[in-house]
Parts: C-alpha cells; sequence; structure tokens
C-alpha cells in the first residue's frame, strides 16, 4: 500500500490496512512525514494514543524541520490534556517559523501556520484573511484549509459560517468523512435534518468514522433513545475501546437514566488516558445542561474548570447554565471574561450586549417573582403580566404540591433577537414563544416582531409557569413530551379558549401514523417531518396527559413525576403509577380513536374530489353536497363561495350546518368566522352578537371578533360583556388603544373609578391624537374620586385644547372653594 492507498484507506475506514502497512515500513525514509502522520492518525482513532506519540516523537527526531509533525504532535497532547506538550510544542514550531519562514509558504504549512497563530491569540480575521484564504487560493482543493476555517467558525459560534466552509469544502473535495461531520456540527442547532442528512453522508463514505458515531449518540440522547445511544456507543468501543469521549457519553447515559455511580464510574474511565483532560467533564456537563440538568451541568463545567482553569468552552458553558439557574452575577461576570478573552466568540459577545439591553429594562417585583420588561410595556400591561403570573403560582404551586426556588425570573423581550440571545445565545433562532429552564422564563412579547402577534401571551406564560412548576419538582429529570404535554394540559384547565385543541388536521394526524408511540413522543419535538408536526406533538402530548388523568387519576400523574424526581426511567415510572407500557400504549390508543370519532366521523371528514374544489365548481360541489350532506369540507367551501358571491342567507345556513356537525372546530380556519360574517352583512346584528359571543369564549386570538363584540356591547351598553370583550382582547395584543377605552367607558358608567382611571393613564400611554380629550376624562374621574391629581390633568387638557369647553368647566368646578355655590 503506498501513502495515497493510506489515505484512502483512513477516509474509508479501514485502519486495520492502514496500520499494517505502516508497520510494514518500519522506519523507511521515503515520505516519512506522510507516513508518520497517518500512521499516529489510524493509531489515535482505535485508542493507542501512547504509540501514536511515539510515532510522532520518533518522526519529529527524524525530522527536526517539520511543522506539521509537531502540529499533529501538540493536537493529540491537547486531545489528552497534556499541557506541557502543547506549549513546548507551540513554542518549537513558532521559532521555527519566525527562523525558516521561507520554508513554511506552501499552502499545507500555512494552514498550520494559521492554526498555531490562533492558538497563539492572533486575530481570527487576520488568519483568515492573510493565511487561509492566500492557502485555498493556492490550493483550492486542500482539505485541511476548508477544516481549519469550519473549525475556527465552530470554536466562535458563527454556525453560519462553518457551514459556508465546509459545504465549500464538500464541493471541492467530495465524500470527505470529516468535512461532511464539520457540516453536520454547523448545522446541529438550527436545522436538526440537515445535520442528520450529512452525518449519514459522512458514515456512508466511512461506516467507522468516530465524530459521527459519537454525533449520532449525542442526537439520540436529545431524542431519549438511551438505549439505542448505548448500542451506538458499543459499536464505537469495538473501534476506539478508550476514547475520552465514549465513556464521557456513557456517564451522561448513566446520569439521565439514575444510575450516578456508573456515572462516576465512566467518568473516571473517561479520565484515564489524561487525567488532565477538562474535555471529558465539559462533555458530560454540556449534554446535562442539554437535557435542562442545569446544576448538575454547571457543575461538570467546574470540574473541567478544576482540571485546566483557562479552559474557555467550559468557562462559557459554565456562564450560560448560571444564567438559567437564575444565578446572574456569577453568569454574568464569566460571560465577560470569556468575551474579554475571545472577543470573536459570537455567543459571549451576542450575551455581553444584551446585557445591556437588560440594564434598560424595568423591573417588576413580589416574593414570588421578578419580571424584567421594556419600561414602555411594563407602564402598559407590566400588572397584568404580574397578575396573572400570581394566580398561576396560587393554582399550580397547590395543585402539584411543589416547594419553589423563588423568586421566579421571567423575562418578556420585545425584540425577538433579544429573546433568541437570551434563551439560546443566538439571534437567528426563531419558532419559539416563551421557554422555561426551570426557575427561570424567557418569552416574547406582543410586540416581537413576526413571532408573537395574534399569540395569546397570557396563555404563553401560563404555559412557561406551568414549566416552572413541573421541572422543579422533578428536578429537571423528565422527557420532553410529558413536560410540553403537562403544560398544554393545563393551559386548557385554566381557560377553556387557552391550549391546543383537536382540529380537522390533527384528527387525521391522530388517525394515522403520526401518531407515534408515547415512548418515541420526545423524538418528534427533536427531529419533526414538517413544523407541523411539532405542533401535532404538543397536542398529542397534552392528550396522553388528559388520558392519564382520566383514566388513572391526578394523584398517579404526581406519582410519576415523584418517581421521575429520584431517577426513575419514565417508562418504568408509567408502568409503576399506571399499567404496563403495552397496556398503556394500547389503551391510549382507544382513547385517541374516541377522542376522534367525538370531534367528527369518517364521512364528515372525508374530502371531495379535488376538481369540485377549483374555482368555476361550485355547481358540481352543491351537486355532490346533496349525497353526501354531513361533509365538513364541502359546507366550507360553499360558505366561503356564497360569502364571496354576497349570498349571506345561503353562507350562514351552510356554516351553521358546518358548526352543528363539528361544534369543537373553532378555530379561524373553521365555520365560526364564516357564520358571523354572514351575519354581520345581513345586519343581523342580535344573532352576530350572539354569534360573536359564542366564538369568542371558545378562541384564545380572534381579536377581530373581540373588538366587534366589544362595540356591540357598548351601543348595547352591555359593560360587563364590554369588559369580557376588552380583557380577551388584550391577553392577545396590550399594546393598542380599542380596548383600554372601552375599559374606561364601562368603568364609569359601572362606578369603577379605579379601572376607569387605570384605563384612561393607559391611553395617555399610548399617544393618542386626542390627548386632551383623553386628558379631560381622566382629570372628571378623579375629581368624582376625590383625587387632587385631577387638576393636573385638567390644565392638561387646557393646555393642548384651550378651548375645551367641559375641561373649562371642570377647571372651574375644581377652583371654587370648599363649601360654595356654583
Amino acid at each position: 500500500m503506498d501513502l495515497a492507498g493510506a489515505r484512502e484507506a483512513m477516509r474509508t475506514g479501514d485502519y486495520a490496512a492502514v496500520l499494517k502497512a505502516a508497520e510494514a515500513r518500519g522506519d523507511a525514509k521515503e515520505e516519512r512525514e506522510g507516513w508518520s502522520l497517518v500512521h499516529a492518525e489510524a493509531l489515535t482513532v482505535v485508542s493507542r494514543y501512547t504509540e501514536a506519540l511515539a510515532v510522532l516523537d520518533r518522526a519529529m527526531s527524524h525530522d527536526v524541520q517539520s511543522i506539521r509533525v509537531r502540529w499533529a504532535a501538540r493536537e493529540l497532547g491537547q486531545a489528552l490534556g497534556d499541557q506541557d506538550r502543547v506549549r513546548a510544542l507551540s513554542q518549537e514550531i513558532a521559532e521555527l517559523v519566525s527562523r525558516r519562514r521561507w520554508a513554511y509558504r506552501d499552502p499545507v504549512n500555512l494552514v498550520v501556520f494559521g492554526r498555531l497563530a490562533l492558538a497563539l491569540g492572533a486575530d481570527p480575521k487576520d488568519v483568515l484573511d492573510r493565511v487561509f484564504a492566500v492557502a485555498q487560493k493556492a490550493a483550492p482543493t486542500l482539505r485541511d484549509v476548508y477544516l481549519a476555517r469550519g473549525e475556527l467558525a465552530l470554536e466562535k459560534h458563527d454556525f453560519a459560517l462553518a457551514a459556508k466552509a465546509f459545504t465549500e469544502g464538500s464541493e471541492k473535495v467530495p465524500d470527505d468523512p470529516d468535512l461532511l461531520f464539520g457540516a453536520a456540527r454547523a448545522f446541529e442547532s438550527g436545522n436538526r435534518a440537515a445535520m442528520l442528512a450529512a452525518l449519514t453522508a459522512a458514515l456512508k463514505v466511512n461506516p467507522r468514522h468516530v465524530p459521527s458515531l459519537l454525533a449520532q449518540v449525542d442526537h439520540l440522547i436529545d431524542a431519549e433513545a438511551y438505549p439505542d445511544a448505548g448500542k451506538k456507543l458499543d459499536e464505537i468501543a469495538a473501534i476506539s475501546p478508550a476514547h475520552p469521549e465514549l465513556f464521557a457519553y456513557r456517564a451522561v447515559i448513566a446520569h439521565l437514566t439514575g444510575q450516578p455511580e456508573e456515572a462516576a464510574v465512566a467518568r473516571l474511565r473517561g479520565l484515564r488516558v489524561a487525567e488532565t483532560n477538562p474535555r471529558v467533564d465539559h462533555v458530560i456537563g454540556r449534554k446535562l445542561s442539554q437535557k435542562y440538568r442545569f446544576s448538575e451541568g454547571a457543575a461538570a463545567q467546574r470540574e473541567a474548570l478544576k482540571l485546566d482553569p483557562d479552559f474557555l468552552p467550559a468557562k462559557a458553558q459554565l456562564a450560560s447554565d448560571l444564567l438559567r439557574l437564575g444565578k446572574e452575577d456569577e453568569g454574568w461576570a464569566l460571560i465577560a471574561e470569556v468575551n474579554e478573552k475571545d472577543g470573536y466568540d459570537v455567543e459571549a459577545y451576542n450575551l455581553v450586549t444584551l446585557r445591556d439591553t437588560l440594564s434598560k429594562y424595568a423591573v417588576l417585583k413580589n416574593e414570588a417573582f421578578s419580571i424584567r420588561m421594556t419600561q414602555r410595556e411594563a407602564d402598559l400591561y407590566g400588572p397584568r403580566v404580574l397578575a396573572l403570573l400570581t394566580r398561576a403560582r396560587d393554582r399550580l404551586v397547590s395543585r402539584y404540591g411543589v416547594e419553589l426556588a423563588e423568586p421566579t425570573i421571567v423575562d418578556i423581550f420585545a425584540d425577538q433577537k433579544d429573546f433568541a440571545v437570551r434563551t439560546f445565545g443566538l439571534p437567528d433562532i426563531q419558532g419559539f414563544l416563551g421557554v422555561c429552564f426551570g426557575r427561570v422564563v424567557t418569552a416574547n412579547s406582543p410586540a416581537a416582531t413576526g413571532v408573537a402577534k395574534g399569540v395569546n401571551w397570557e396563555s404563553v406564560l401560563w404555559h412557561e409557569y406551568c414549566h416552572v412548576v413541573t421541572l422543579q419538582f422533578t428536578r429537571n429529570k423528565m422527557p420532553r413530551w410529558l413536560s410540553e404535554g403537562i403544560s398544554v394540559y393545563e393551559e386548557r384547565q385554566a381557560d377553556p379558549a387557552w391550549g391546543m385543541r383537536l382540529t380537522p388536521r390533527y384528527w387525521e394526524m391522530l388517525r394515522s401514523e403520526d401518531r407515534v408511540p408515547i415512548a418515541e413522543l420526545s423524538s418528534v419535538f427533536l427531529s419533526p417531518p414538517t413544523p407541523e408536526h411539532v405542533q401535532f406533538a404538543y397536542f398529542h402530548s397534552s392528550l396522553v396527559v388528559e388520558f392519564l388523568i382520566e383514566r388513572f387519576g391526578f394523584d398517579a400523574l404526581k406519582g410519576v413525576l415523584r418517581s421521575l424526581r429520584v431517577g426513575v426511567d419514565i417508562n418504568e415510572a408509567l408502568a409503576k403509577h399506571t399499567v404496563p407500557m403495552a397496556s398503556l400504549e394500547s389503551e391510549f390508543a382507544a382513547f385517541a380513536e374516541s377522542r376522534a370519532k367525538a370531534f367528527a366521523s369518517e364521512r364528515m371528514m372525508e374530502k371531495p374530489p379535488a376538481a369540485l374544489l377549483k374555482p368555476g365548481a361550485e355547481a358540481e360541489l352543491k351537486t355532490w353536497l346533496e349525497r353526501h350532506p354531513e361533509n365538513l369540507t364541502a359546507l366550507l367551501t360553499l360558505a366561503r363561495q356564497a360569502l364571496s358571491g354576497q349570498r349571506w342567507a345561503e353562507a350562514r345556513e351552510l356554516a351553521e350546518r358546518a358548526i352543528k356537525l363539528v361544534p369543537d372546530h373553532t378555530g379561524h380556519e373553521g365555520a365560526y368566522p364564516l357564520w358571523v360574517e354572514a351575519l354581520r352583512e345581513s345586519g343581523d346584528r342580535a344573532a352576530e352578537r350572539a354569534a360573536l359571543q359564542t366564538w369568542t369564549a371558545r378562541v384564545d386570538a380572534a381579536n377581530a371578533a373581540n373588538l366587534r363584540l366589544m362595540t356591540l356591547a357598548a351601543e348595547d351598553q352591555d359593560w360587563p360583556a364590554v369588559v369580557q370583550g376588552a380583557q380577551r382582547f388584550l391577553a392577545v395584543n396590550p399594546l393598542v388603544a380599542a380596548p383600554y377605552e372601552k375599559l374606561a367607558l364601562a368603568g364609569e358608567a359601572q362606578g369603577d373609578l379605579p379601572a376607569a382611571q387605570a384605563a384612561w393613564r393607559t391611553l395617555l400611554r399610548l399617544d393618542p391624537p386626542n390627548p386632551a380629550e383623553i386628558h379631560y376624562r381622566l382629570a372628571d374621574v378623579l375629581a368624582r374620586a376625590g383625587d387632587p391629581a385631577a387638576k393636573h390633568h385638567v390644565l392638561a387638557a387646557l393646555e393642548d385644547a384651550p378651548r375645551h369647553r367641559s375641561a373649562l368647566a371642570l377647571l372651574l368646578r375644581l377652583n371654587r372653594p370648599a363649601g360654595s355655590t356654583p
């Protein structure tokens, strides 16, 4: 086997062939540098670290000028935690380059020089532009330069730049497992499907590629597929039996499955190769934190830092853990330290910048909560947030019988990017309304662009606070599906309009292969086929919780949580407090089918021929409906067509038929909004109001309907209905004037002067177009309550509108001496 053949064997995973060929060569001088490197690499892969170091030491003694061999020896020392070797070889390489710079201008050595420069603290941008770019231009197919660029970007948490480097490399050097693995790492945080595809491609080239196999283990742990992860680790052990991360991941699985003694043993085995290697504890802690075990994760990072106080990945992860635990003073200080030492670390920079933003936020506090919001939003609806969370605490803490670490920290962000940075460290992660870490909650406010508009923020905060309760109940030892399922279930218990409901699409998914077994539910959150499947997983999980409570009682659910708290596996906990998993799965399947049947029958949900749903096929669809009078899709389609044709009576009749068939289909794509529109356009005011009352009580975010209902109720002087509509509106959007005006009028009409005052004051904060009138109305209410602040507001009204007659009259009354007559 020649050197090219050996490199090809390394690429495809035939390590035994490489070792056999290298050992057969002995100390032959021909291509000694290349053979030494490939020999040492093969020995490292199969965990023969001492032999790999010996090979590199011999090569360095033979070739006193090779910086490639010295770099390989330095990297192996780094991996094994041998900081003395790392420092000595770094110095040696630097001296060689400084004495004979001209000898290392070829692309391969340029990459080594660039890597060393980065390790010694050179500016990353300078290295990219003045070293790696030069090497890439001279040798566009040199894999080393793409690996160096991509790894630098990964180290700085610039995943987009990393993906670009690895993708470019794969285009120039196809079927390279290291480049494909690098791409998988770049995609991990933002595109799990692309990550898995890259790993599959890498393992197709080299089924024994240890880094890719370890990444699969990491993914399986995320999916809570611990037995499968264990089998994958056995596969790795057959290739690289002493790999430190092999034992780090065994320790993680032992932690997560309630086996602390086995976890400790695995950790020690991981450190056996190098007792000072901080990466073992760092990997353990990082994975525990990703599973929301932040206290244990932080403890592991502290162990890593004992071994290497300058190990920045552990310091950065510890800072993140502390922030998520609510230990902000130490967390922010560590983040600042990481940023100072590495100004190019994107996550650290983002968090340092965010801290400045948070320092300008208003803080609302009581004994149980510390809430941070922008000053404007705190002024507008901060008290509503505090009142809502207090109600949630009063209900859920006693219901679950848990003692919480308080205060609970709630950060509400008006900018989605700030939310993403606080939550994930990066600004471009979208799709989340709120996140709970146990004691800390982060959430998007209604102002967050493109995220929370049209979402009921009250139900979101209730959902997240339920996580506070259940995560602390179980010490964060609960599977994702159960955590989300309980929170969605508790939303529905708090308000009939909240929480996810069965829809026609979910009806289909519930009766198909999309309804995965309970034991696999958490994996859907991690790698969903589509975003719709994630949303269905939330509903599906909540339905499992509803089934558990209806079938076995709420105490059984609490029993499951108590078992999880002490480290019992979820399937064992379910079997202990309910029935064995096989029976549980079959019973839930029957429960889910019964719920689907209660929602709608198969004939109601049958899809008409596609041609009948196209424009111009209305007559044919009507004929089809005569033969299928209980078909939901046909009724909804014809109702929309009737509205488009301004046939209000026909639209009303079709919508009412659809509602009668499937009354629980309350979403915006259903019949309720069609029914309301038909009634409004036909002029049946009383019927429209009744329809609005019915619909808004069953949907959590229908503000156009809430506004219309408020208007009609105000015209009828039905002030309790006005207040109810305004409260529902504010639960979705507390940043506009209309509901506050209605609340002010209702407060005045009902003699609730404090409510009227609060509403008028809030209106003033919204920069109304008629501030003089608002100041006057507030002054009038204050005057009726005997509040001396009335004079301030009446003067403000007159300053803006000097001829405001009502304000002038009020000012005269206020200035009249007590006891005098008009």
